[in-house]
């Protein structure tokens, strides 16, 4: 690959560790929020639900005018959107303006890195044949943020308070700014010489196979979307440290490297939906023996290891499949549909999540669910495999 090309790997890395690093610690202020604001937390977790949701409605609008004017754009306008509109967090002390402020943070933040704009761009740039890797490092770039962000907020809690922490939580988001000169709007000689194939756009929208990624990503919002929000809380109603939740984030970060770029390595050995089932059955596993065994310090972070493997590991395996199956000539937009149903489910996590904790003071309903759903997904991924794919997919397996 070209220095331009690496340039705009490593630039989407990057933005994937600031926007999935800010996003993953967003869980540590729900606390200090609800203290400070009173709005409770069935009301916090619906306005960042409203949030979610927001941000899984703007990626199909996002995707066409990335599609049409390239990233650049998008990503700097995002950047001065997302700082003040972190900031706004502190003021908002009613349930209404909490839900405006979490709407605008996640549209801005969609903007600036939301996977499936990052990986259309990168995918665009790099060859075929290598686009399961690149997929796998810029996942591994939100890994990193999640490793990084976690701890870094909650020692910024403990010395200087929530609110300095979500401050700098906003003017680090500004970094998005010089970043985004690396994914410009330029035409690119890796996706210009691909051969058009499949459906896109509505044609897109009638394919079984569009609909069986789409709910196994919806499945894998629900469980991301209750896991970045109420971890911290599942931790302290487990009666462990609070402190732990910040460790627990970075053990997720380190193990989620290593996930996101052992399943690019497998992409290229084994079927998108095989390694798909092999992911959910690892989550159905890992929560399973959480719910069973008794809440302890080292069963947590062994659940935070087990669960990175698989927690952002899915984007390039998911990405692999809307690129197999519909081409990349409109990736942007197929894949912010595909992001949009993954944004509902996570809309469900989170909002469910934080009713369900307030109502009964535990959290074992919403884990039951989470097993259920990875098992559905499961099922999902085999019918897809027996779904009939494009000449697309037939190309990739030969380079």
């Amino acid at each position: 690959m070209t220095p331009a090309v690496w340039r705009s790997v490593v630039a989407a890395t990057l933005l994937m560790a600031l926007v999935m690093g800010s996003r993953s610690a967003f869980g540590l202020f729900v606390s200090p929020l609800n203290s400070a604001t009173g709005i409770g937390l069935a009301g916090l977790a619906f306005a960042i639900a409203v949030g979610q949701l927001t941000q899984g409605v703007a990626q199909p609008a996002l995707g066409v005018l990335a599609d049409r004017y390239g990233a650049q754009r998008l990503i700097r306008y995002g950047a001065l959107v997302l700082a003040p509109t972190t900031l706004a967090v502190t003021t908002a002390d009613s349930l209404l303006a909490m839900c405006v402020a979490m709407a605008v943070m996640a549209f801005a933040s969609s903007a600036v890195g939301s996977s499936n704009l990052l990986v259309a761009e990168v995918g665009r740039r790099v060859p075929m044949e290598r686009r399961a890797m690149a997929f796998g490092v810029v996942s591994a770039g939100g890994s990193a943020g999640q490793m990084l962000f976690g701890p870094a907020t909650q020692a910024l809690i403990e010395m200087q308070g929530w609110v300095f922490a979500l401050g700098a939580t906003a003017l680090v988001g500004l970094l998005a700014w010089p970043l985004a000169r690396n994914l410009g709007s330029e035409t690119v000689a890796a996706a210009a010489h691909e051969p058009v194939t499949t459906q896109a756009g509505s044609d897109a929208l009638r394919s079984p196979a569009f609909w069986l990624i789409a709910g196994s990503y919806a499945v894998c919002g629900f469980h991301v979307g209750y896991l970045t929000t109420h971890m911290p809380g599942v931790i302290e109603r487990c009666g462990l440290p609070a402190s732990l939740a910040g460790v627990w984030l970075a053990v997720l970060g380190v193990a989620n490297i290593a996930g996101s770029l052992s399943v690019a390595w497998w992409l290229r050995r084994a079927s998108s939906h095989v390694v798909l089932m092999g992911i959910f059955t690892l989550r159905a596993a890992s929560v399973t023996l959480l719910v069973a065994l008794p809440p302890s310090p080292v069963l947590m972070l062994a659940f935070a290891a087990l669960m990175g493997l698989s927690y952002m590991a899915l984007l390039p395996a998911i990405s692999q499949q809307v690129a197999e199956r519909f081409g990349m000539g409109r990736m942007a937009t197929l894949f912010g549909l595909v992001a949009l149903v993954h944004q509902i489910g996570s809309f469900a996590g989170v909002w469910l999540g934080g009713v369900v904790a307030e109502a009964t003071g535990r959290d074992t309903l919403l884990w039951s669910v989470d097993i259920g759903l990875a098992l559905t997904a499961i099922a999902l991924q085999w019918r897809l495999g027996w779904t009939p794919a494009p000449r697309t997919q037939m190309q990739l397996r030969t380079a």
